[in-house]
């Protein structure tokens, strides 16, 4: 076979063969180029078009389908109790941001039974951790009550004089056996109602768990933050008393 015919016929195979190749992945020149579920976009394969293209709450950027910032479909679906608008979680302005049976507070969405303080909870109700509860019956003192234990300024580290008064109360709890005893965490009145809430749970928290390393089982010892719904400080020294941790036999 002469020189000119095997460059013929090798070129007329190419001619055949080339229309068959498919560009290497992520090229693309039409949808079957790509991996099921995928498009061809401007000779890519990606994993949308558009919007259309992503499942709800999801949107489409750079060719991928990503959730969408803050995406609601009801008020239930927001962090923070915020309201949902037009799909998006934003604060609320009025009660009617929040459906039925629901109030509009500080741009929350407070469900029947949540609280930010006692004054969204019915009457002889108290609001325990956002939640509003009926306080438990007083109970009979035990034949001792822990000393409170008190706080710096924005803490809920214990300090040194906290952890020798909890060596005293782990004493006292000892001698009461069968009996619960609630933690309640208290702020000054400086900060958020939402801040405090917080920074008196973790101060109860933290006496709960020093008292558990000296021995006070976990199931005895119920934390409950006050915040500083209860504070009665007027200045740097009275807000010195305000911030602690009161021991309630239950």
């Amino acid at each position: 076979m002469s020189r000119l015919v095997h460059v013929l016929l090798l070129g007329g195979l190419v001619a055949l063969v080339a229309p068959g190749c498919t560009p290497k992945y992520p090229n693309c020149e039409k949808d079957s180029h790509c991996r099921q579920g995928e498009f061809c976009v401007n000779k890519k394969c990606q994993q949308c078009r558009n919007d259309k293209d992503c499942e709800k709450g999801q949107e489409c950027k750079s060719g991928a389908c990503q959730k969408i910032p803050g995406y609601c479909e009801t008020a239930a679906d927001c962090p923070n109790q915020g309201a949902c608008k037009n799909n998006r979680c934003v604060p609320c302005t009025s009660d009617a941001d929040c459906g039925a049976g629901a109030k509009c507070k500080s741009g929350r969405c407070l469900q029947p039974g949540q609280c930010v303080n006692d004054d969204d909870c019915p009457a002889n109700h108290e609001c325990q951790n956002g939640t509003c509860v009926a306080p438990p019956k007083p109970a009979a003192a035990g034949p001792c009550t822990p000393e409170p234990v008190y706080f710096d300024f924005n803490e809920f580290v214990l300090t040194s004089s906290a952890t020798a008064a909890l060596q005293k109360a782990a004493e006292c709890i000892k001698k009461v056996s069968g009996r619960t005893i609630r933690l309640e965490g208290h702020c000054d009145p400086r900060g958020t109602e939402e801040y405090n809430l917080a920074l008196g749970d973790r101060r109860a928290r933290a006496v709960r768990k020093y008292l558990r390393r000296l021995g006070i089982s976990t199931k005895r010892m119920r934390p409950v933050s006050k915040g500083k719904l209860e504070a009665t400080g007027t200045g740097p020294s009275s807000w010195a008393r305000d911030r602690k941790v009161l021991f309630v036999w239950e």
